[in-house]
């Protein structure tokens, strides 16, 4: 009776473990689907951002979806119309599989950066960038602590960069290409 005892005891178990992946599974699913709408679409709240999950099939909660923002490093922005909305602070980390398997980015650098320009003058240079993506440019270079830049200023699409004074505009070039790599 012992030995039957165990036997039973140790099919919960197994089950339980064969679930774990299943949920990991369906976690790096759901974030994938996360990063695809953030990344294509302006979300401005956790409650469109379930409403669209749940047009995918996904039903989770409001404090799940936030450990998924945090998680996914997800920071809030003003759009262009004034409107906040969700974005992507590594969107140029995001990769999907194509039609035959290969894996590729999602979208280009170019437009996982936002930028479009940057111009000298100075100690100061002034990077225009798409609407929306100057704070989350800013905040990436902020973050580096170049020694070449002091630190950054962001609008909507506009940053502005304090230059250390014996830095070269090709130094400070050549630090920014560790960010953006189309510049």
């Amino acid at each position: 009776m012992q030995n039957n005892k165990d036997f039973c005891l140790n099919i919960p178990i197994f089950a339980l473990t064969k679930n774990k992946y299943a949920i990991m599974k369906i976690k790096k699913s759901r974030l994938d689907a996360i990063r695809l709408i953030l990344s294509t679409q302006e979300i401005g709240s956790q409650e469109e951002l379930l409403s669209e999950l749940a047009k995918e099939g996904f039903k989770l909660t409001q404090a799940t979806l936030s450990r998924d923002l945090h998680q996914l490093r997800v920071v809030k922005t003003i759009g262009v119309q004034g409107r906040y909305r969700y974005v992507l602070t590594r969107p140029h980390q995001y990769r999907h599989e194509g039609e035959h398997g290969d894996v590729r980015p999602a979208i280009t650098p170019q437009e996982a950066n936002g930028y479009l320009s940057i111009k000298f003058s100075h100690n100061i240079a002034v990077i225009h960038t798409k609407p929306s993506y100057a704070s989350t440019l800013a905040y990436h270079i902020d973050n580096y602590d170049f020694p070449e830049i002091i630190g950054t200023l962001a609008g909507d699409d506009t940053v502005m960069l304090i230059i250390a004074e014996d830095a070269t505009h090709t130094a400070v070039l050549r630090a920014l290409r560790t960010i953006i790599p189309n510049i």
